[in-house]
């Protein structure tokens, strides 16, 4: 490996140092614990303080509401969506029972990824106001900060302790600075305006010529401890052992000079320089989201004439073609493969493993470095910069300036597991479709710019990300399919739940989404059958065979695990699954959309999003029926559910629910429970509490069923429970 020879970067050139842009992620198992509250609350305020300065750069009321690009949200969603993530994890993680805003909370909470089940339809939305948005801010401030106070704390900070929620807020919302901040550089220049705290570089020139440095590679141990001393997300957690076989590596970042003659050879224009997935894109782009076309140039360079500007955050400057090239993973693909064809050499982009090679040169780490060992950390400018700025050893900008895109599709190490409270943060993106990046840009601040963060963006998305390449023998593992694999095989919920829906009945006990879709078919006889609503839909079965029968359903589950899965059945038809049978040993199963006898159905009728029953949006409303399907002993506050569910549905509509009234602490507390317990003495059991929550609004429509199901956990143990199913009928 190369000498660690940070000590040779100049850092007296700070042309827009702040005292409140150099930040430090906290260290979990130092100082004492009250030492450790007020670094929390000052790294708290910090965060806020500045993703409330980004957005001080838009110009007009429009950049609030325009979408950048179709694929995201307009930015007034993020401004309130960091926030709404403190209330909506700290109510997960059961220390606060009240919301603060309901309205604000359900519109900004979910959808913020291309993913196929988020809402992204503005026609669903009623945003609110700037100035709502800025005083809900204001006020989850102010209770994140008492709560910060006053929350029991030790030293060190783990997974199970209030302070990790905390924590678990702040760097989302570091992680929402990086991103929004691609967003407003994607917005009409019209729409931004200069900021003193967001000044872009000044240093511009030729670039200097790249060329390969020697890498002698090596075996690695990736994955942290669960007991490391700096905050993680799950994907970071677990082990992979790797060999890395010799390789060499660009000594600079691909500069826009550098990817200037790709784009003089033809690159935009040749085929075979692509993969099947990246010419698609290339062919089809939505270029800055405004209309369809070929795409020509990479997203932040402007054509000017014969030659090209460049656009930074908040302005457009004459082109830098000494700073990196800002590109998604497909054109920095297609660029390897037009290097190889140029060089005769096997040219591609560095595996994760690869870049945790060139990574060993640097000794330290955010937070424990003097100054940063590259543009990172905003602790220079609010863009790139040249990339021969920042050498470490034979290399430069081993980390920082731009994210770098490796070969490497996102998954979990070894030891993997979720976060009881944040399931869906990795999880959706084990999918093939998502590639690593590396190595942390100039807004990377927090657990972005640490060694072990691991981030993954879709191919075709743009970050402030570029690359560097290298010679290599590795074989790459990205496919040119747009699929890869089953990201649910090891993910025992989601497969247990994917058996009891769409596989073998066991013990001559019909299939119970199954059964239960036909008792709501049953009971809809004499309504319209225009609008169902599938609540808490689990992996789907229930809501496709609604689908057989009204004109539009709604699954929403608050497991975005389960919802990725039911769309995957949706929008393939298949998805392949894991039962274990004993001990290590299992079995490989397929769900079959076919074999179910779906073939026939109409599943373009099904919208799956993940959502809270407790606190649906708006636009989940005037619903013909209704089915919450083993859901009220599973919820924080039945009572409450139960108490607003009748504003959803149309005068006249059915709510059918079914649940085996299973209750248990660890989901409801016991003050919540609608029955199994003695009131005054007297058993109260939860059917009496449901006539009791829904006599005002609803009458029942007929006595009481039971219907059975079994859930398999091994070939030889099961779940064998009974449900009550009831139907009431809304009296509007």
């Amino acid at each position: 490996m190369a000498e660690n020879t940070a000590s040779q970067i100049d850092h007296s050139v700070t042309p827009d140092a702040h005292p409140k842009k150099i930040t430090r992620t906290l260290v979990l198992n130092e100082g004492s614990p009250e030492k450790k509250r007020q670094e929390l609350l000052t790294y708290f305020h910090q965060t806020f303080d500045q993703y409330d300065l980004l957005f001080e750069t838009l110009a007009c009321e429009e950049a609030w509401y325009e979408k950048a690009i179709p694929l995201r949200h307009p930015l007034i969603f993020y401004y309130g969506h960091t926030a709404a993530f403190f209330i909506n994890k700290l109510i997960t993680a059961k220390l606060i029972s009240q919301r603060v805003d309901p309205f604000i909370e359900s519109t900004v909470a979910i959808g913020v990824d291309e993913m196929s089940w988020d809402d992204l339809d503005d026609n669903n939305y009623q945003w609110p106001t700037v100035q709502q948005v800025r005083d809900y801010r204001g006020k989850v401030r102010a209770l994140v900060s008492g709560f910060i106070q006053d929350m029991p704390l030790e030293v060190p900070i783990h997974w199970e302790t209030p302070a990790w929620i905390i924590l678990m807020g702040i760097e989302h919302e570091r992680i929402h600075l990086e991103t929004s901040s691609v967003l407003i550089r994607q917005l009409p220049i019209s729409y931004v305006q200069p900021h003193s705290y967001w000044q872009h570089c000044t240093e511009t020139g030729s670039a200097p010529e790249n060329r390969l440095i020697e890498m002698p590679g090596g075996s690695l141990r990736l994955g942290k401890d669960y007991d490391a001393s700096l905050y993680g997300w799950d994907n970071e957690y677990g082990r992979c052992e790797v060999e890395v076989a010799p390789f060499k590596a660009s000594e600079y970042l691909v500069s826009n000079q550098e990817f200037k003659a790709f784009i003089d050879a033809g690159g935009y224009d040749n085929e075979r320089w692509w993969t099947d997935e990246g010419w698609a894109w290339t062919t089809f782009s939505n270029i800055h989201g405004k209309a369809h076309g070929k795409a020509r140039h990479p997203e932040f360079w402007v054509p000017d004439g014969d030659s090209y500007r460049y656009r930074t955050m908040l302005a457009e400057i004459d082109m830098p073609w000494n700073w990196p090239v800002d590109v998604n993973c497909h054109e920095a693909q297609a660029f390897c493969r037009w290097k190889s064809e140029v060089t005769g050499k096997q040219i591609q982009l560095p595996s994760e493993a690869e870049w945790y090679c060139l990574r060993e040169a640097i000794d330290t780490d955010q937070p424990w470095w003097d100054k940063a060992p590259g543009n990172i950390n905003l602790e220079y400018w609010s863009s790139s910069c040249p990339v021969d700025r920042f050498r470490t050893g034979e290399l430069c900008d081993i980390i920082g300036n731009v994210w770098q895109w490796t070969t490497t599709p996102i998954d979990g190490y070894e030891g993997f597991r979720v976060h009881p409270c944040y399931d869906d943060f990795s999880t959706p993106t084990f999918d093939g479709r998502h590639n690593l990046i590396k190595g942390g840009c100039w807004i990377s601040t927090g657990n972005y710019a640490i060694k072990e963060s691991r981030y993954a963006f879709r191919r075709h998305f743009f970050q402030h990300a570029g690359f560097r390449y290298v010679e290599s023998s590795a074989m790459t593992n990205t496919s040119s399919s747009p699929y890869v694999g089953n990201p649910y095989e090891s993910d025992a919920l989601v497969a247990q739940y994917l058996g009891f829906h769409f596989g073998e009945t066991y013990f001559d006990v019909p299939n119970y989404p199954e059964a239960c879709a036909r008792i709501c078919h049953e009971v809809s006889g004499n309504i319209p059958r225009t609008r169902a609503l599938d609540l808490g839909c689990s992996v789907g079965r229930t809501s496709f065979e609604l689908a057989r029968w009204f004109q539009h359903v709604d699954g929403i589950d608050f497991s975005a695990r389960f919802i990725s899965a039911a769309t995957e059945l949706q929008e393939r038809g298949k998805i392949r699954y894991h039962l274990p049978t004993e001990g290590e040993l299992g079995d490989y199963f397929i769900a079959d959309t076919a074999e179910m006898g779906l073939d026939d159905t109409d599943t373009s009728r099904i919208r799956f999003t993940q959502g809270d029953a407790c606190n649906l949006k708006p636009i989940y409303n005037d619903y013909d029926l209704i089915f919450a399907g083993n859901l009220i002993d599973r919820l924080n506050n039945p009572a409450q559910f139960l108490g607003m569910i009748h504003e959803r549905i149309r005068p006249g509509g059915i709510l059918v629910i079914t649940s085996p009234y299973t209750w248990l602490e660890e989901y409801t507390p016991r003050k919540n429970w609608l029955g199994g317990i003695r009131e005054n003495g007297e058993a109260l059991d939860t059917y009496t509490g449901l006539q009791r929550a829904l006599g005002k609004h609803f009458e029942e429509v007929c006595p009481p069923v039971d219907i059975p199901f079994v859930i398999r956990e091994t070939a030889r143990k099961y779940q064998h429970s009974v449900a009550q199913c009831t139907v009431w009928r809304h009296k509007g």
